[in-house]
């Protein structure tokens, strides 16, 4: 092209390629291809390393995050589909973690290796935001996202805790009052 900078013309090539996000409530601007996932973009290109790898086929929910408060499996999601919507990570739903979902989660000990979690919590969160006071029948719709470890009896009564629908009951050491409150069980003495 006649008349123009070289360094112009790649500028303005770099700049097509340039994608803006919001995500978190936080403007950021990524130069990636298109259709790669919006888990790399948040692990590699941002250092937001809170939303796992699983599975890369959308099935396990541990990358889950909210895309305008839809829970999506963001490694098979590009980055292109997220330009112009609210995308939230496990980092942005609370800052200090008083969320209900976590406190919940934390009340409850829920995690057994953690992996999983950040998803399920999203997911959780998404369910609560649709249903405040879920039924079991809610909870199993809703929550699809693999726990390798098994935790399912643990986060079911952890989203009841924190809907306070007095259905909660934790693990073998907490149960969960009718009014929402943890209590601690005595544990057998030697």
């Amino acid at each position: 092209m006649e008349g123009y900078p070289l360094g112009l013309l790649l500028l303005t090539f770099k700049d097509l390629r340039m994608l803006k996000l919001s995500i978190n409530g936080k403007s950021h601007q990524v130069d990636v291809e298109p259709e790669m996932p919006l888990l790399w973009v948040l692990r590699d290109q941002l250092g937001m390393m809170g939303t796992k790898f699983g599975c890369g086929i959308a099935q396990c929910g541990a990358c889950t995050v909210h895309v305008n408060g839809e829970p999506m499996r963001s490694c098979s999601y590009p980055v292109s589909a997220a330009v112009g919507s609210q995308v939230m990570t496990i980092e942005g739903l609370s800052k200090d973690g008083t969320h209900p979902v976590q406190m919940a989660w934390k009340a409850l000990d829920v995690p057994q290796c953690g992996y999983c979690q950040s998803g399920q919590v999203l997911a959780a969160a998404a369910l609560l935001r649709k249903k405040p006071k879920p039924t079991d029948a809610d909870i199993d719709e809703a929550m699809t996202n693999i726990c390798r470890c098994g935790t399912y009896q643990r986060i079911r009564a952890a989203i009841h805790l924190a809907a306070k629908t007095g259905k909660g009951v934790g693990s073998v050491i907490h149960m969960v009052s009718d009014a929402g409150d943890v209590v601690e069980q005595p544990t057998a003495q030697a």
